[in-house]
């Protein structure tokens, strides 16, 4: 008799080894079979986000892993991610308007791979750990936005092709998604947010802010160092 895994659907999920990106995987997890994707784009923690990637991928027991390189986003540049000129703004949730550490429509380049590799699998789900709620303002975490991409996907590919793209944090704040993670026991303790510095995490800048806030508000101690 087969193993319940092997009959389950397979979900390849987008992981940059981040905080929302694990807990997606962990959903995903629940009901799924997994493969991991994680992209490179030129961003500045790209070594400490690649290890957390790794880590998380050895936790969860992972082999079908693909780790690509998408350099050209950073020579486009237009964010602080990837334009070391452009300065990562500190102890700045409060100030309106899209951030400079918009990656210009990062996602679809993250997801057109995700899509070509899911088409090649046979995947039926692609997980993204988006959220629009604590997304900064990045106009490619809504759900409509989601909602866009999976009509372009069945326009796109074979007509036998099932795969949808799955947002299961889109609506939630960062300490349901702390919550979440907890209850799942996702390797939080793994994961790595901050978009500046690669050793300690610097607790100033929009993902390591909210972070922190989604920790505090859940009522559990953030796992990682700060400076």
């Amino acid at each position: 008799m087969k193993s319940d895994k092997i009959k389950r659907p397979l979900a390849i999920c987008l992981v940059s080894g981040g905080l929302d990106s694990c807990v997606a995987a962990a959903i995903a997890n629940e009901k799924c079979s997994l493969a991991f994707l994680h992209v490179n784009y030129g961003q500045r923690t790209e070594v400490r986000e690649e290890k957390a990637f790794k880590e998380i991928a050895e936790f969860y027991g992972v082999t079908r892993l693909m780790n690509v390189s998408i350099e050209y986003l950073k020579k486009i540049g237009g964010s602080a991610l990837t334009d070391h000129s452009i300065e990562v703004p500190k102890e700045a949730l409060a100030e309106q308007g899209i951030p400079v550490t918009y990656v210009p429509f990062r996602n679809t380049h993250l997801l057109a791979i995700a899509v070509s590799w899911g088409e090649v699998l046979g995947a039926r789900y692609i997980y993204i750990g988006a959220t629009e709620v604590d997304s900064s303002g990045y106009p490619d975490c809504r759900e409509s936005y989601f909602k866009a991409f999976n009509k372009v996907i069945d326009e796109g590919t074979r007509p036998e092709t099932r795969l949808e793209v799955v947002a299961p944090l889109v609506h939630m704040n960062k300490a349901q998604v702390v919550k979440t993670g907890v209850r799942l026991g996702a390797p939080l303790h793994l994961t790595w947010s901050c978009y500046e510095d690669e050793k300690v995490a610097c607790g100033k800048c929009d993902s390591c802010l909210l972070r922190l806030k989604g920790f505090r508000e859940a009522g559990y101690d953030d796992p990682i160092v700060y400076a």
